[in-house]
Order: structure tokens, then sequence, then C-alpha cells
């Protein structure tokens, strides 16, 4: 893993002009010593430096360096740059579907490609691809956060062989320390390098109708006091519905052109927002004579070149200065906006926050016009993460000496939002891991699925759950241990004695139960005989008593004094052998001595007055009382039991004197060991629900995998866990959903549509749902549409089988928008193939190149037909010319 000191030399001095930052020649060191590196520091910093410091080595070194990006655009952007600065020989580029000079020494691609990559070598091991690469630059790392493509990148750096170095550039996050230890634990040895300054400090300002103020107060920690609301009557900023007022856009501007705090990115979340927002500043002019004439040479090139490029609308603002950025837009218009910009020539770019991601424009100003977004689930607040790399789009390095970041008032949010924001740290990278059918395909061309299961938990998504998951499994830890000590204490107990014990404890229980049961018998019998008996008794008689009233643990021995009226029978007043009065009920006497002699009660024996004659009072007696107390006899209770009591009674005594006798008995320790056995079998259910419970969480990602297996089974994609030709077909397309397409294309009914219609089929499967008021003026041809419904069938047992397994992949079959595909393969004109739909050219050109992306793919899936690869390929050239083919000179 040590790499030898560079040879020949590099003075970075001479590759770097200027003084390094201390994070950047910390990351050198790191990268020098052999070790990858994480690099967090904030947009505008200077991250990239090292990732292309890893360049400058490769090439001294005659190594090469994969440099990979997020997304398509940025690729190219590198490319441009990588070209410009080290000579375009030694700079290629990778995508999906063609590649330029691709085994030049710096290769640019998307990280989706290069995971593509190693799909196609045992994991860890260096296949053809990687040959002499020694270094792989991550850059826009933080991507992992992204819910479409995090995934990639997790098993980019999972599959990497180790002894290629990683140089993952991220902007900062809050748990960088996290992704680094999972880095060293799933890579090798990573360094941390973390920055938090900012070679461009950021002032934040806060604009109302009033004008621009400081957003916080001196200390930079929280909100002015000058923005604090004082609740007055009256306010005049307050607007219609009583809510406050948004300053309007041209406000906004002047009040930015008067403290020269232009260009700016101005951020509007809706595409139609920024379009409305160049209509109503277009007729500023936000240029001087010398930019404008610049920029009518540039602008008027382009608009030769390719005529049909020019947004509508937007061509006249463009010339003034002003122009719009987003997903509506065609890509060849947006470049144009983005070399203008770079070059200072466009005052204000109207932006959607997907120019914050990674899209090299930096501004002297960004402006958030709102602080809430619409998403799937409802409007909310901007994340501090989404917030950060908006305001990181702010200040030049070299240029500005301070970026300026402005939040606006709305109706719904002010300061007290704004400031929040701009004092908050930057959110966690979460893990967006999810198991898909390519990867398990992939997967298990090379590996066993032994092999798989240990990728699939080498995750970040694991890596997280199980820090989450730390206190569970403390503690189970701790009852594990719990346990080995109470069965070392149990071992040490010879086994055959304690199961001789428990029998004798068992068997005891069972004759006292039978005891018990005889006992009650004898009373019920006893108690008619005695109801019978006690209305003959007479003073003097010898009494036991306990029952209902009488709530006494033992039955007290008593002698008849005398009888008084009840309510149904009489009541007994009687004298305890403790020497106190009761009144007993017939229900409360147990047993009448009739086999022991009447006691002599003198007849001045009363009971007290205080003694009241309801059943079960009692009073204690006096000095004369307890003279004859004394004289009560204690019966011996076994002469008169019936012979099965009596003969029950010695089997019990029998078996506890066995248990009295017992060594275990005699050692002390019998009611300890077998609280310790209770103990363990306690301690064993416990463990056992808590380990359930931790699997089912820390599984989750390797429950998905087996049952993404079990439907790619049930398709016959797999036999024994190895890829089927249909397997080896699904596994060798790139799309969200493997298993649709490779079905799709195995079924046939693609096979005989000729080229414009396999062409619009193919964008049937590539197309997301439209919104609801999308449309397309063109008739679909009947081929296509009877093609397309002949895959229902497959379809709707896909959906039941996802269901099943709860398997949440998208299946798409769109048949209202691919007309328009067919028409542009036909050969028809940009311009008029706008005209019949209500879509942006943006999305036109994003159908299309998805069609395109697939149609690029079955070339070189393995099993299927030469007709419908020779027609796939024909489709590629009817459908990529401008707008829609990258120019990339």
């Amino acid at each position: 893993m040590n790499y030898p000191a560079p040879s020949p030399e590099i003075n970075l001095g001479s590759i770097f002009p200027f003084d390094l930052d201390q994070f950047q020649k910390d990351a050198i060191a790191s990268l020098n010593a052999g070790r990858s590196v994480v690099v967090c520091a904030p947009t505008g910093s200077g991250k990239t430096l090292v990732g292309e410091y890893a360049i400058y080595r490769a090439l001294a070194r005659k190594k090469r360096v994969f440099y990979t990006t997020p997304l398509k655009a940025l690729s190219n952007q590198k490319l441009r740059d990588f070209r410009e600065k080290f000579g375009a020989d030694l700079v290629g580029l990778l995508t999906g579907d063609a590649s330029i000079n691709r085994d030049a020494p710096i290769l640019v691609m998307t990280t989706e490609i290069f995971r593509n990559m190693l799909y196609g070598t045992p994991i860890g091991q260096v296949g053809i691809s990687l040959v002499d690469v020694e270094a792989v630059v991550l850059d826009e790392c933080h991507y992992m956060n992204d819910r479409q493509r995090g995934t990639v990148w997790e098993e980019s750096i999972i599959y990497c062989p180790r002894e290629v170095q990683l140089v993952a550039l991220s902007a900062t996050v809050a748990n960088s320390e996290q992704l680094t230890d999972w880095l060293n634990q799933v890579h090798g040895p990573t360094d941390l390098i973390y920055s938090d300054f900012r070679p461009v400090p950021l002032e934040f300002h806060f604009c109302n109708p009033k004008g621009l103020f400081p957003l916080l107060n001196d200390t930079q920690n929280k909100i002015n006091p000058r923005l604090i609301k004082k609740h007055r009557k009256g306010q005049a900023d307050k607007g219609k519905n009583g809510r406050p007022e948004a300053p309007g856009i041209i406000y906004t501007l002047s009040q930015l052109q008067q403290r020269d705090m232009l260009p700016a990115i101005y951020f509007i979340f809706s595409r139609r927002g920024c379009d409305k927002a160049v209509a109503e500043v277009g007729d500023l002019w936000l240029v001087n004579g010398q930019e404008s004439q610049i920029l009518r040479e540039q602008i008027d090139d382009f608009l030769n070149r390719n005529p049909e490029a020019g947004r509508s609308g937007q061509i006249a603002p463009l010339y003034r200065g002003i122009a719009a950025h987003h997903a509506g837009i065609l890509p060849a218009w947006k470049v144009l906006v983005e070399e203008l910009f770079q070059q200072g020539l466009i005052k204000v770019v109207f932006a959607t926050e997907t120019l914050a991601a990674g899209i090299n424009m930096p501004a002297r100003t960004t402006v958030i016009s709102t602080l809430s977004k619409r998403t799937d689930t409802g409007h909310r607040l901007l994340n501090a993460s989404e917030f950060l790399q908006m305001a990181g789009r702010a200040g030049r390095r070299g240029m500005d000496k301070q970026g300026h970041v402005v939040t606006v008032q709305t109706p719904f949010e002010g300061a007290k939002e704004a400031a929040y924001l701009a004092t908050s740290k930057p959110d966690p990278l979460v893990s967006q891991f999810t198991p898909s059918y390519g990867m398990v395909l992939n997967l298990l061309q090379t590996h066993t699925i032994e092999q798989a299961r240990e990728l699939v938990e080498r995750s970040f998504g694991q890596y997280i759950a199980n820090l989450h998951l730390k206190p569970e499994y403390d503690e189970i830890a701790e009852l594990q241990a719990q346990l080995a000590q109470l069965h070392e204490q149990i071992a040490a107990v010879d086994e055959n004695e304690i199961a001789i014990y428990e029998k004798l404890r068992q068997r005891l229980k069972t004759e006292r139960q039978l005891l018990k049961t005889l006992q009650r018998q004898a009373q019920d019998d006893r108690q008619e005989e005695l109801v019978m008996m006690l209305g003959f008794a007479v003073s003097g008689t010898l009494l036991s008593l306990k029952g209902k009233n009488i709530t006494v643990s033992a039955p007290v021995m008593a002698v008849l004094v005398g009888k008084s009226p009840g309510v149904q029978a009489p009541y007994f007043v009687c004298l305890g052998q403790d020497n106190r009065w009761y009144v007993a009920t017939t229900e409360d006497v147990m047993n009448l001595h009739a086999e022991l002699p009447r006691l002599d009660v003198p007849g001045d024996i009363l009971p007290p007055s205080e003694l009241i004659f309801k059943p079960g009072q009692s009073y204690r007696g006096n000095e004369q009382t307890a003279a004859i107390a004394k004289l009560i006899p204690n019966p011996d209770e076994t002469l008169n039991l019936p012979p099965e009591v009596a003969e029950q009674l010695s089997r019990v005594t029998a078996v506890e004197e066995q248990i009295e006798n017992h060594p275990l008995r005699q050692s002390g320790n019998a009611s300890t060991i077998f609280k310790r056995r209770a103990r363990y079998v306690e301690l064993e259910a416990e463990l056992e629900q808590l380990q359930g419970q931790v699997a089912q969480q820390s599984q989750r990602h390797w429950e998905e995998f087996l049952n993404l297996i079990e439907i790619l089974q049930h398709f016959g994609c797999l036999d024994n866990l190895v890829p089927t030709e249909l397997g080896q077909m699904a596994a060798a397309i790139r799309g969200e959903n493997e298993l649709w397409l490779g079905l799709v294309f195995a079924s046939g009914e693609f096979n005989q549509l000729d080229p414009q219609h396999l062409a619009a089929a193919v964008a049937a499967l590539v197309t997301e749902t439209p919104r609801p008021d999308s449309r397309v003026n063109f008739d679909l041809s009947e081929a296509v549409a009877e093609a397309l419904a002949k895959l229902r069938g497959i379809r709707r047992q896909m959906f039941q089988l996802q269901r099943r397994y709860n398997v949440a992949l998208p299946i798409w079959l769109e048949f209202e928008l691919i007309a328009i595909v067919e028409q542009w393969a036909l050969g028809m004109e940009w311009t008029e193939l706008c005209n019949h739909t209500s879509l942006d050219e943006g999305d036109v050109v994003r159908i299309l190149r998805r069609t395109l992306d697939l149609l690029s793919q079955i070339p070189h899936v393995p099993h299927l037909p030469d007709v419908l690869q020779r027609n796939a390929y024909r489709a590629m050239q009817l459908i990529d010319r401008f707008p829609v083919n990258e120019v990339v000179e």
C-alpha cells in the first residue's frame, strides 16, 4: 500500500505557483504516505487541488488516475478543464454510450461508469480496466446522500481494490469522521482532512421592502437584533392577508447593483419562476458597453451555429446580462449561459437549486428567494445542507474579498428562519444504499452468495446501522457475559444431584396438593356433622376457630362460654387460648373436640361489656379469664383425622425429610442454585428476543437482497444462484429496474420493430409517469402500441411479485409522451417538434437522451438477436443529432 517517494520529485511550487492552505498540504502529505483521504471543506475552498495533485503525481510516475463525478454534465466540464490544464492527449472521457481517448492517463467518468467497470472483475482484484490506476478521485462525494445515486457511490468504494488510493472530495458534512472510519474499515488506511476555513468569507444579508440589512449580529452567531420584529399597530410592511410583503425582484437587484454585489445567482425553486423572473427584469441593462459588445459576439456566434437552440423569450435578456438556468432549458443553451457567466458577462442567473450541485459557476452573491421548498410530502423548510450548498456558491477565489448571501423576506418566512439556517451546522451524510436487480446479478456472476453477503454488509448504511445499534450490541454482550457466569456456577454442581432434588421438589408439590384436596373433602364432610353437633354444644365445649369472620393464620383453640341469638343461627361467644373473646358463627368453627373433656367455666365469667355481639368481633380478656385460657389444651389433630388424610400427611412428611437430608439442602445452596437456573432461562429468552430485534434492523439490506433473489428466481434469471442467459442479459443493462428491461428485450416483442418504432418503444421503458398537464400532439404508431400492449402481462406479474416482497423499483411503461420520440427519429425539425408538446425543451432532451442511453446498451447485451441490435444502432443514429447529442469538442 505504501508508494515509493515520487520520482522525479514533484516540486509543488512549479505546479501550484501560490501558497497552499494547510488542509491542502495535509492532504498531499497523506497521499504521499500511501493513504487514502477524505477531504471535507466548504464549497470553493480549493478541494479540487488535492485531486489535481493526484493527477500530477500519477503523470510523473507514468501511472493513471480516474476522476469520477456524479453527473454527466460535470464530467463534460471536468474534461474541458483538464484538457486546458494537462493537454487534450492526456485526458479521456468515458460515458455510457461513448468513449474519448479511453486509454488516457487521466480518465474522467461518472461514478456509475466506474462502478459498472468494477462489476467486471472479482471484487478487490485489479481487473484489466484498472491496470496502472494508482488513484481514483471521487468528486462531490456528498452525493452519497442522493436518493437515486447514493448506492453507486457506496458500491464504488466497497468494490475498489485496496491498492488504489481513494481521494474523496466532499462538502462539509456533520459526520465526516464516520465516513472516514467507514473507509478505513472497507477500503484501507484513510485520513480525514477537515477544514471549515473559507478563503472568501461569507456575509449574510436580509432583504425586505425597506432595504438590505445584515442578517446576523456582530459575532455572526445570532440574528441581527434590528431584524427582530417589534409588534406595533399599523405596521407598514404588511401586505394583503396581514402577512409580510416580499420585496420585488427588480428592487432586490437594484439593492445589489447599488452595492456592487453583482454578478449574482438568484435561486428560485421552480422553472416557471425562473422564466417569469427573466421576463420581469428583462428590460434592465446590467452590463456596460464593452461587456455588451463581447456578449453580442459570443451569442451571435452560438446562434449562427445552432439557430434552433435560442430559448424563446430569453435571447434579448441574455444580451443585457440576464439569464435563466434550469432543467427545462436546452443543455446547449445552458452550457452557453455557464460559459458567459464564468467570464463575468452575465450579471444575474435565475436558477433552480440544481445549479448548486457542483457546476462550476461561482458568483459574488447568491440570492435565496425562499427558505422553503415543495417536496413529494408537502412544503418544508430547507435543510442546513441545501442552504449551505447554495450559499457556498458565493465568493470567487482571487476575485472577491467577500462573498454575499442574500435571503429574502417572503409572506411565510422572514429573518428568524434565515438566521436559523445561516447559523446551522451541516447535516450528516445518510446512507441511501439499496440493492437492485443489477447489483444482485452482477455480484452473483463473479461471487458466491456468502461473498455477496459480506460485500452488502460492508455498506455505509450497514456501518451507520451498527453504530445506531451499539447500545443493543453492548446489551447483548452484557447478557452473554451474565449467561456465561451463571453457566459456570451452575456447571459446578452435579447435574444428577440437581435432577434428583428437582424431582423431590416436584413430588412434594404434588403430594401437598393431594393432601390439600383430601383435607378439603374431609372438612366438607365434617362441616355437616359440625352443624348438628354445635346445635347441642354447651358451655365448656372445646372448639377450633378459623373462618370467614375469624381471619387468623392458624386455628385458635377456644372454649364455648355461651350462645347469643344470631340472624339465622345462634352466635357462639368463646374465650380463646390467647385470652381473647371471639364472636363466631357455625362457618368459623373448624372443629368441635368431642373427644376432649369439657372445661368447667364458672358462671360468673361473662364477656366484657365492650364486646359487640356480631360475627368476627373480638376483645381482650382479663386476669380472671387468663386463668381459664391457660387450661385450654392443644388437641392432637391427628387423632380425629380421617385415615386417608393421615396417610397422605405421613407421605408428605416422608418427602420433606428426604429433601431435608439431601446433600444440596445440607450445603445451604439449594435456593441459590434454583434461582440461578431460573435466571438463566429468563436471560436466554431476553437475549433471543434482543438478537431477533437487532437482526431485523441490522440485516435490512441483506433481506432486500434475498427478496430480489426470490423474484429473479421466479422469472428464471438465476439457476442455483448462478445467472442464466436471461440473468446475464439483465446484468448487462443499466437502469432503474434491470429485470424489467431484461424481460422486455427477452420477450421478442421489439425484435421486428423498425428503428423509429424501436426508439419510441424503448422510450416507453425509461420515461417516468408525466405530470397530468403534459401533452404531446402526435399519435403513436400502431406497431409500437401493439408491442407495448403485449408487455402488460409481464408487467402485472412483476408488480404482484414486487408488492409481495416489498420491493419498490419502478416498472415504467409510458404510452402518453413517446410519440414525440418517433417523430424526432423520423427527422422532424426541433422547433416544430417542441411546438407540438407542452413539455419544456429540456424535458424533451432528457426523454431523448434516456432513450439514447438505453438504445446504446442493446448492442452490448448478450444473447439478443442481431436484428434487434442492428435496429438499436440505427435508431441511435436517427436520434443522436443536435440538440440531443452531447457535444464534447
